[in-house]
């Protein structure tokens, strides 16, 4: 059984408070189910957006997308975490990842570490704010931090916390494993749907029998509606190799077709693509760039809750 498709759009290029809501209010009136919130700096900031939306729709889930654990203790953030859960009426999606952009730590003044240690914090972090949703007190002390006597939530409303989505990215095969273990939400994006195979193996060996309850999650950079699908395609591959846009490395015309970062075609073809990618890696969960929301409606039309 296939889990029905889902569809999130990312609100990362709004400044103002009427572009926010006004974004807000279309994408629940066209039928996306997640509004994900980035955590950067260039953007505004995550915790206040996201009541701002909640205060703004009636059904439409908020989500991170995703915490930097690096910039908030996880005693803090569980709590900011419950507010927002029981504050939107349970429609709180927690994504939580290791940091990673070096703009973001320049500028909270802390450093960049090692993959590793990053990955090691993320642990404790998620150790944490899990624990304080099911339990009456929590107390931890690991390498980098340490609760005593911290009191969990009562006030959340999804139960036993809200879904937890982490991405498996660039910190790869131990992201993986810990996502599969501990998350509800896994977000694998990067790869054609043949290099995808392998990250999914590691997630589903460590995830062994909660495999199947997993939502698999991707992040759609490029939409194009065209029925001129080669052609998009051959010009896409052909800007990756010359000019400002110019990559050490770079993907044929094929490969970006199969590429999961990219939708490319006519409605049917990318409806058609979509639940290739379902039935073939049992990918669900898709999420879309904000500047796509009106060009990427009529797929969401066709396929949401299917």
């Amino acid at each position: 059984m296939y889990k029905p498709f889902r569809f999130g759009i990312i609100i990362e290029d709004v400044q103002t408070r009427e572009e926010l809501i006004g974004r807000a209010r279309r994408a629940e009136a066209l039928g996306y189910d997640t509004l994900l919130v980035p955590d950067h700096f260039s953007t505004l900031a995550p915790i206040s957006t996201l009541m701002a939306l909640a205060d703004a729709t009636t059904t439409i889930r908020i989500g991170s997308h995703v915490f930097g654990n690096d910039f908030r203790s996880p005693a803090m953030l569980a709590r900011e975490v419950a507010a927002l859960d029981q504050l939107s009426g349970g429609r709180f999606q927690l994504g939580l990842g290791c940091g990673y952009l070096q703009a973001d730590y320049q500028q909270a003044g802390i450093p960049l570490e090692e993959p590793k240690v990053r990955v090691d914090r993320f642990q404790e972090a998620l150790f944490i704010i899990k624990h304080y949703f099911t339990d009456e007190e929590v107390n931890f002390s690991g390498k980098y931090y340490s609760v005593t006597g911290l009191k969990g939530s009562t006030i959340h409303v999804q139960k036993p916390h809200p879904p937890i989505y982490i991405g498996g990215g660039g910190n790869g095969k131990r992201m993986l494993k810990i996502a599969g273990r501990e998350a509800d939400i896994v977000g694998v994006s990067i790869g054609t749907t043949e290099s995808v195979k392998e990250r999914l193996s590691w997630l589903r060996d460590a995830a062994q029998e909660r495999f199947e309850q997993l939502e698999l999650a991707t992040m759609v950079f490029s939409v194009v509606v065209t029925d001129q699908r080669e052609a998009v395609a051959q010009r896409i591959a052909s800007s990756q190799q010359s000019g400002p846009e110019r990559r050490s490395f770079s993907l044929t015309p094929e490969q970006v077709l199969d590429s999961l970062q990219f939708l490319i075609g006519s409605e049917d073809q990318i409806v058609e693509t979509l639940l290739n990618r379902r039935e073939r890696l049992g990918y669900s969960f898709i999420q879309v760039a904000g500047k796509y929301l009106e060009a990427f409606a009529p797929i969401v039309a066709r396929l949401a809750g299917k």
